[in-house]
């Protein structure tokens, strides 16, 4: 095996052993723990394995956006249970992605409400093969899928806060869903931003670099220097972040496609290190500078 095949298998590996059908992941749950930042009064993130967790706490009960893995679940609600004692009535999910809707079921059985993109509910009612792992993703039971299901947007009004949720096409995935907070000035991008770490773009699942830097543009004209942003992965942003990680991917992208049009092959194009520039800061995590190139030159092929 070649260098570049190693390159893709370790990939695989660490994408593997995040995955909650897998036992390893279920034993490794006992040791994780919940934590709660307060972003603004009645919104935090909750952190522990997988996606970042949003929640809204307020009169009219607890909204939730995204739920990391089943195993995880009493200890998400203990946590959320610290924050308040309503039940949790709705649960929405940023994407598809194991990691971030893995308590569907568990919230479903219990009687949250679950709204995602139309996408969203596709995909979970199918198997799924995502390409860049060698993943096959066994279609979710019944209580896991999404009840509740839109096109390009909706407006949640909650806890004296107008929620405006909308889809961000070809990006991540084909059903990422950014959710703002109007009046806390909060936004969840799901895994439309990963804070100082290089994507994931699920090529398979419809994504692709260009809608990435798009819904980044988007976000960057609607929020303002005092917006917290939670990211699907990583610390608590805000409009400075967003707009680094942004020129990161055109950076690498129009590099990147100054060799996919010249006919450069995947090996030169990652033998000539297009993002060694922000490889210090943004490689040392989930995707290696190597397997993220790799997408962004497959992305940028499939569009040529």
């Amino acid at each position: 095996m070649n260098r570049y095949g190693l390159i893709v298998c370790g990939v695989v590996l660490v994408f593997l052993l995040s995955c909650s059908s897998l036992p390893t992941a279920q034993q490794d749950s006992d040791d994780v723990q919940i934590e709660a930042a307060k972003i603004r009064e009645g919104i935090f993130m909750l952190t522990g394995r997988g996606g970042n967790i949003g929640v809204s706490v307020g009169k009219d009960g607890v909204f939730l956006i995204d739920n990391q893995f089943a195993a995880l679940t009493q200890k998400i609600k203990d946590t959320v249970s610290s924050l308040s004692s309503s039940p949790i009535k709705l649960v929405f999910n940023t994407h598809w992605h194991s990691d971030h809707v893995g308590g569907n079921e568990n919230f479903g059985l219990s009687g949250s409400l679950i709204i995602a993109h139309y996408n969203v509910r596709k995909r979970m009612s199918t198997e799924q093969f995502v390409e860049a792992f060698g993943s096959r993703v066994p279609a979710s039971p019944q209580a896991a899928l999404p009840v509740v299901t839109f096109d390009n947007e909706l407006t949640v009004h909650l806890n004296d806060d107008e929620i405006h949720v909308f889809h961000a096409p070809s990006a991540h995935t084909d059903g990422d869903a950014v959710i703002h907070f109007r009046r806390g000035n909060v936004v969840h991008m799901g895994d439309l931003f990963f804070n100082r770490r290089y994507p994931f773009i699920d090529l398979s699942s419809g994504g692709s670099v260009n809608g990435m830097i798009a819904v980044a543009d988007r976000v960057l004209q609607m929020i303002d220097s005092e917006t917290k942003i939670i990211p699907g992965h990583g610390e608590i942003g805000d409009q400075n972040s967003l707009k680094e990680f942004r020129d990161m991917l055109v950076v690498v992208r129009n590099s990147v496609d100054t060799m996919v049009v010249s006919g450069k092959t995947i090996k030169e194009v990652i033998d000539a290190k297009p993002s060694k520039r922000f490889d210090e800061i943004w490689g040392k995590n989930f995707m290696s500078p190597e397997a993220f190139i790799k997408i962004v030159y497959s992305s940028l092929k499939k569009e040529s």
